[in-house]
């Protein structure tokens, strides 16, 4: 059988697991395995466990589970709560206050955890409520909490970087400062739309005496006291790692301590918020080292049958550039974050076309933060919306779930609008990891 038909045949089994609804590691793993058997024979077996030890003996990914662990923590703490509480009284007399307070929360939550199950489920319980008793129109308020809550995979710190890293060989800490700014400035671009969009449309808040509601006031001191929870788990985690002091997963370490001594502080740690918070970490984790066994098994035989050598020259031969070759990648890892989870589409994507992105003289750090970006919106695209599907579980039976998928359409072409910012202006993405 020839490399080109095995590449096509090998594709498109992937894609027809995956739209049958099998498990993506399985599908992966299982193909690989197939595949292998027929091309080389029974060593294909060995390649399991050779694949599975170079994935668990990855010292990068260690900090996978500590990050994780570090946002259940930090949200089980409940220092959102009076956070959220400063920001709402701060900017209650500026029309989308409340909103543009979710957004900065959000930002600050996604500095702090890399997690955005935690994100959305908490600024969904603390924030979705009050902004539907001020009369914001429920897709406006939806789609505020899940952009802002998906920052957490973006901003650092973030297990989809840690995860990136080392399959695209670049520097984890490098990735950590290109993000900063991109993440940043989603962030402002969120509060740009929704200054102007509740000013411009009529009905995007409906104010009446009723949802007036009284709020416990707070002094300056209050203020100080929410927010250096948050400093000082940023000052753990991203200021000792760039800064140089240890590497990203020593401070997600030291994170997941910071987590627990905040937990502490407010009173809110148990044996049943630690089992929890270890079970959590150990559920993610699990299911994150699943997928790359099996993605790695998979990218080890479709390399072997010169599958990465077929794609490379159909990407060239189509003679559309390397412009043209960048925007078909991010395109498919558009169309990909409708179907499948983040962590299958890094698997599947970046071993196949980074090389073809590089071969064309991309920088490999720039690349990277583009396909990054885009994976911002497979959190917010249907069917397959894990933001989506995280506000739907906390939100009241009254919001719809075609209002939820009507609020995430403006910040999903927000985040295309950053990636061709990104596009025009390298220096979006090269500038701070030039600089440290």
């Amino acid at each position: 059988m020839s490399p080109e038909v095995m590449t096509i045949t090998m594709l498109f089994a992937v894609l027809v697991g995956v739209f049958l609804g099998f498990p993506i590691a399985f599908t992966l793993g299982g193909m690989g395995l197939a595949f292998g058997a027929i091309f080389w024979g029974p060593q294909t077996i060995p390649l399991l466990a050779a694949r599975a030890f170079s994935v668990y003996n990855n010292y990068t990914y260690v900090a996978i589970p500590l990050f994780i662990f570090m946002g259940t923590m930090l949200d089980a703490s409940g220092v959102a709560d009076t956070a959220f509480g400063v920001l709402n009284q701060w900017l209650k007399k500026f029309k989308g206050g409340l909103g543009v307070g979710t957004i900065i929360l959000c930002t600050i939550f996604a500095a702090c955890t890399g997690v955005v199950g935690a994100s959305v489920t908490a600024m969904g319980l603390l924030a979705l409520p009050a902004m539907l008793r001020r009369g914001y129109k429920h897709s406006l308020a939806c789609g505020i909490i899940c952009a802002g809550g998906s920052l957490g995979i973006l901003i650092p710190p973030s297990i989809m970087l840690v995860l990136f890293g080392p399959m695209a060989n670049v520097s984890v800490v490098k990735l950590f400062s290109a993000a900063i700014i991109p993440g940043l400035g989603l962030s402002a671009l969120y509060i740009v739309y929704t200054i102007i969009y509740t000013r411009v449309k009529k009905d995007a808040i409906v104010e009446t005496p009723e949802n007036e509601e009284q709020e416990v006031h707070y002094t300056a001191i209050d203020g100080i006291k929410a927010f250096l929870p948050f400093l000082f788990l940023i000052f753990m985690v991203l200021g000792m790692i760039l800064f140089g002091v240890c590497s990203p997963t020593e401070a997600a370490a030291a994170g997941s301590f910071g987590a627990i001594l905040l937990a502490a502080a407010y009173r809110k740690i148990n044996m049943k918020v630690l089992v929890n918070a270890g079970l959590s970490s150990l559920k993610i984790s699990a299911m994150v080292m699943f997928i790359a066994t099996g993605a790695n098994i998979f990218t080890s035989v479709f390399f072997g049958v010169g599958g990465n050598r077929v794609m490379t020259n159909f990407f060239m031969g189509l003679d559309i550039g390397a412009w043209g070759t960048l925007a078909s990648v991010l395109l498919l890892v558009f169309i990909l974050g409708m179907l499948i989870d983040w962590v299958g589409i890094l698997l599947i994507v970046i071993p196949i076309f980074m090389p073809i992105l590089n071969a064309y003289g991309f920088d490999t750090l720039w690349s990277s933060m583009m396909i990054i970006v885009m994976l911002q919106t497979s959190f917010l695209t249907p069917p397959f919306a894990h933001a989506l599907f995280y506000i739907r579980g906390v939100a009241p039976p009254e919001v719809s779930t075609a209002s939820i998928y009507r609020g995430a359409v403006p910040f999903i072409l927000i985040i295309i609008f950053m990636i061709i910012m990104m596009g025009f202006f390298p220096g979006i993405t090269t500038w701070l990891p030039n600089r440290i």
